[in-house]
This record gives structure tokens, C-alpha cells and sequence, in this order.
């Protein structure tokens, strides 16, 4: 059947994939519990008529916060379903977040994870006038539990009622408003329609090499139209969705499923790849030596065209070596997406040759959200692009470089705030505030943020994007951000990797007492100061880091340095070490 709206998704599996017992799966009290599509249904027919009752209607907005779960897919569902608008909310953001979101969106139900959560809202909740009702997804005293949503039986009155709204909802309807975090001022509330949503599903299905065989494990927010549209897409081809009990879980979980797909973000990635690389520095002797030699072999991986000699020092590293990579990903990895940022090319050869594909999408909340993504069709697939623009819509670049999208999957705008969206999109393409490039092969390549192109007192233009993302490739450096707006040179504050650094301490004999005691010892700065040395040799002359300061913790969604989607939030940063950015530069 055809697909037009989201809730259409669910008779198609009904129809095309019943006999799974599989279609969602989460963790409660450390066993795995399973939904099959009838169970699915069933529960967001539930909220259907539970939102009905409460006098929800279409277009009223009803909020999620929440981690990944079942119940979160329940919801959105059942919300869809009636023409109400689902608003999902980051379970990590600050309370004034909070109180400005509920507000703005003009929300009258709230769904809350758990007493944690709730907690973070109980004050809000009185002043926001338009809650009518707030339910829970764990018991917590004195709010109603979602449970008493789904026990609730309906009538068949309630049936044709449900059935009836379906039929009046089309495809330009709004269905979702996501708040982008941002990196400066009040979160924006992209609103996007059903249309929007599945353009980008309708385009994108047939990259994802897995069936209704196979199963995915999720761990990135649902709240990010990332993995909310990666679900949508599992839930199109039949693929068994198992939700992550959380980060710390992850490696045991993909040990148990088995999953042949996982979406995720460089972030983590950049992690996976540190560790696998401590591990190898606690080798001995040739086992140590061809570790490491399988490495330097991934690292000059071609996708195509790579050589018969490399081809078989390839499938000697595979089978003394990348076979056990792959064992601690599940052994049945199929595809690896990664998008939300750049990723480092050498992780991208590292992994492809290490037989875990990865390929690298771009996009944003604003294009629901892909707008260009490498395939694993031979010559779709380019190391430092993002690869060619999907097929739901038209890219192409301004006279300064900004990258511009036109399509289907282009917002419907910015919830209250006319303005700011005739400012974004002009006569229907969208400003995505980045710069960059499509290559002869018809390739898009990110070169930087329009707004992070800084100009240094020299009339020099540096795009710290590019820098910060080759000098992360130092197994030293955990995260930096690049400095030096109006100065005479470009600096940065930088992360160390502090597990890779204790690691060295230790060899080089170097007491490591704490993280702010050892950034300050002259060893260390020496090591750090080689380091850099040897990427500013690849920088142009106005590019080179001439100056660093090390922070002695990482930066984090909690600290306030990052984005829930993991990127940096530079004016909070700038303000943060205003101090030790002065210093730098002799401003002090």
C-alpha cells in the first residue's frame, strides 16, 4: 500500500511483515520485551482514543520526554493518527528550555518518562497554562501512568471515529514540531509534515542494505529527526527495531541482538575507535606489531578500484585482525550510518576496510532531515564527502559558498516566527548556514559553517571546522575548538583524550594525580605542542594553530558546552574561558 501519511507505515508492516513478533523491543528489568505489529497498534489506538477523551483534537500539541522506548512509538502514533501535532522534547535540556518549549509550543498533554524527568518539569507544569493532563511512563505518585491509557477498551464508536480523522489527514499536514537546540538564543520549532518526513523515507529506503530479516539497534534520540526518520525507515523495509538501554550499555547490547544496522554520529564513533586503539597499545610483540599494521593498512582504504596486492594484505589483516571488530559490533553488521557532523576520513577507511561499511549522510531538522548521503552503490561513495544529494530534492551553491536545498523535504517553517522563516527559506530554497562545494563526480563536500568563518586582524578567513576535524584524528585530543576572531593568529582549546593520556603517563612515567594537575606539567605541554606541530604542517599559513590552552574536563551536554545532537556550542564556550581565550592572546 501506498505511504502518504507517517501512521500509514503501520498497515503496510500489518500487511507486508505480520508475521513478526519482533517489530519494537526495549529492556525492562534486564530482559528484552518484545511488540509485535498488532501490539503496536493496538497500543497507539489506545492513545488515539485516550487523546480523543481528553478533548485533543487536530492540530493540538502533545509533548514527549523521554529516552528511546517502545512507549515512545506508541505515542507518537497515536498522536499522528488523530491529526494532533507531536512535539518530542530532549530529555536533557536546561529548565529554562523546558519552560520556554512547553510554552511556545502551546502543548495540553505531556508524556514523562520517569520520576527523574518529572522532576525537572513538576514547578513548570502549574504556570503553563494550556496542560490539561501530564501521564508517565514509569509509576510515579500522584501522575497518572500510561497504562491507564492502554487498559482503557474502546468502543467501536471510537474505532470509526479514529478511522474518520485518518481519512481527513493529508500529506502537507503538520505532523511534528522539533526545537532545535541551537547554539545561540531561544530554541526554534521547525515544523515539519507528513509529506516532509517520508520524502526523506521514500528516498532514502533503498540505500539501507537489510530486510525484514534483520534487526537495528537505536540509541540515538528520537526527539533528533535523525533516528526518528531512521526509524520510520526500519519500520518501511521490516527491519525489527531494539532499543539500547543506554550509552554505557551499548557494547553489551549489540552483543545480543546481533543487529545488521546502527545509526549514530562521529561522536561515538571517534569513542568505539579510541578504545579498540587502547586496546591495541596493551598488545606485546608481533601480535602488537601486526595490530597495528592492519591499521596503517585500513588507513589508505579506497572504495574502489584498491589494488590486487592490497586486496590481499586485506583479507590477511580481516582474518588475523578486523574479524574481531566485527565480533564485538555483533558479527552481523551490515551498515553503519553516521551523520549529525563530520566524520574524520581515516575512521572512514578504517572502518570500511576493518568489513564494518560506514557511510556518512549531511543534513539538517530543517530537511527532515537528509540532504545528501554516500551509498554503497559503486562510485556513490566518496571519502570526505557527504555524497550525492538525495533524490526528494535539488542542492546547489550560492555565490559565497553557502549550501542551498530545495524540495519536498524543506520545512514548512518556524513555529511562530514568520520572519526568521522568510529569512531561512527564500522563494523555496533553504539557507542551511553551511559552506560547501559539489565536486566533479557531483559530490557534495562540507567546507564549513557560514557563521563559525571567522576573519582574523590579517583579513584571513578560517574555516575551524575543517581544522578541528583533522586534529581530532590525535589520539591525544579528545575535542577542541578553533580561536582567533580579529587576532592576529588562529589558537584552540583543546580536550585532552584523558584516557589515552593516563595510558602514556603511565609509560612515559608520569605521575597522574588529576586532569588539572597533569594539563599544567611541562611534559605534557611538550607532547601536546609536537602534536600540533605536525597537523599545522598541513595547514596553510594562516590556518596554523599558533597558540592552545588545555581543559581539564570534557565538554558535555550537562556542562553546557555541547548540543544534545553532540555539537559545539561556541558562544557558551567563548564566554566560558572568555578568561583563558584573553590570555591567549596577550588581551589579558
Amino acid at each position: 500500500m501506498d505511504v502518504i501519511r507517517i501512521f500509514d507505515l503501520l498497515p503496510r508492516y500489518e500487511e507486508s511483515f505480520q508475521f513478526k513478533d519482533d517489530c519494537l523491543a526495549g529492556k525492562v528489568n534486564k530482559q528484552w520485551v518484545k511488540y509485535s505489529i498488532k501490539d503496536f497498534r493496538k497500543n497507539a489506538d489506545s492513545i488515539s482514543r485516550s487523546l480523543l477523551k481528553l478533548g485533543i483534537a487536530k492540530g493540538d500539541k502533545v509533548a514527549t520526554i523521554s529516552s528511546n522506548r517502545p512507549e515512545w512509538n506508541f505515542v507518537d502514533f497515536g498522536v499522528l493518527q488523530i491529526g494532533a501535532v507531536h512535539v518530542p522534547i530532549y530529555p536533557t535540556i536546561s529548565e529554562t528550555d523546558y519552560r520556554y518549549i512547553l510554552n511556545h509550543s502551546e502543548v495540553k498533554v505531556v508524556f514523562v518518562e520517569d520520576a527523574n524527568l518529572y522532576r525537572k518539569i513538576k514547578h513548570i507544569i502549574p504556570d503553563i497554562k494550556n496542560i490539561i493532563e501530564v501521564f508517565s511512563f514509569t509509576a510515579i505518585e500522584g501522575i497518572k501512568h500510561y497504562d491507564e491509557l492502554i487498559k482503557k477498551e474502546g468502543a467501536d464508536e471510537d474505532d470509526r471515529k479514529i478511522k474518520e480523522i485518518k481519512s481527513g489527514i493529508i500529506a502537507d499536514d503538520l505532523a511534528t514540531m522539533i526545537y532545535t537546540s541551537g547554539t545561540t538564543g531561544n530554541p526554534k520549532g521547525v515544523m515539519l509534515s507528513h509529506k516532509n518526513i517520508l520524502s526523506n523515507v521514500l528516498a532514502l529506503y533503498h540505500i539501507f542494505p537489510v530486510d525484514d530479516t534483520c534487526k537495528g539497534l537505536s540509541y540515538l534520540p528520537l526527539c533528533h529527526v535523525y533516528e526518528r526518520t531512521n526509524i520510520y525507515i526500519y519500520l518501511y523495509l521490516g527491519v525489527s527495531i531494539y532499543y539500547a538501554e543506554n550509552m554505557a550499555t551499548i557494547g553489551d547490547n549489540l552483543k545480543e541482538i546481533s543487529p545488521e544496522i546502527l545509526t549514530t554520529v562521529p561522536r561515538l564513533l571517534e569513542k568505539v575507535y579510541d578504545k579498540i586503539i587502547a586496546k591495541g597499545r596493551k598488545l606485546n610483540g608481533i601480535t602488537k606489531q601486526l595490530f597495528f599494521w592492519a591499521v596503517r593498512l585500513g588507513e589508505k582504504y579506497e572504495y574502489d578500484d584498491r589494488g590486487f596486492l592490497y586486496d590481499l594484505q586485506l583479507a590477511l589483516a580481516d582474518k588475523l585482525i578486523f574479524v574481531k571488530w566485527r565480533e564485538a559490533l555483533g558479527g552481523k553488521m551490515r551498515a553503519v550510518i553516521s551523520g549529525g557532523a563530520a566524520i574524520q576520513p581515516r575512521l572512514a577507511r578504517v572502518f570500511n576496510a576493518a568489513g564494518i561499511p560506514l557511510i556518512e549522510g549531511y543534513g539538517m531538522t530543517e530537511t527532515s532531515p537528509v540532504i545528501a548521503v554516500n551509498t554503497f552503490e559503486k562510485g556513490m561513495h566518496k571519502v570526505g564527502t557527504v555524497g550525492p544529494p538525495i533524490s526528494c530534492n535539488k542542492v546547489k551553491i550560492s555565490e559565497r559558498g553557502e549550501i542551498l536545498v530545495k524540495g519536498d523535504n524543506v520545512m514548512l517553517g518556524y513555529f511562530k516566527n514568520p520572519d526568521l522563516t522568510k529569512e531561512a527559506v527564500v522563494d523555496g530554497w533553504m539557507h542551511t548556514g553551511d559552506q560547501g562545494i559539489i565536486d566533479d563526480d557531483g559530490m557534495l563536500k562540507i567546507t564549513g559553517r557560514v557563521k563559525e568563518i571567522f576573519k582574523t586582524s590579517m583579513g584571513k578567513y578560517i574555516s575551524p571546522v575543517l581544522l578541528e576535524n583533522k586534529i581530532k584524528e590525535s589520539p591525544f585530543i579528545d575535542q577542541i575548538m578553533v580561536v582567533g576572531e580579529n587576532q592576529k593568529f588562529a589558537a584552540a582549546l583543546i580536550v585532552p583524550s584523558f584516557e589515552h593520556l593516563r595510558s602514556w603517563c603511565k609509560i612515559k612515567e608520569i605521575e597522574f594525580s588529576s586532569n588539572a594537575e597533569v594539563i599544567s606539567e611541562k611534559r605534557i605541554l611538550n607532547r601536546y605542542k609536537k602534536e600540533i606541530s605536525c597537523f599545522n604542517k598541513g595547514f596553510g599559513d594562516t590556518e596554523k594553530i599558533k597558540r592552545f590552552r588545555l581543559i581539564d574536563h570534557e565538554w558535555t551536554i550537562d556542562t553546557g558546552e555541547i548540543t544534545p545532537n553532540l555539537k559545539l556550542k561556541r558562544q557558551t564556550i567563548h564566554e566560558k574561558y572568555e578568561n583563558l581565550i584573553k590570555q591567549i592572546f596577550g588581551l589579558g
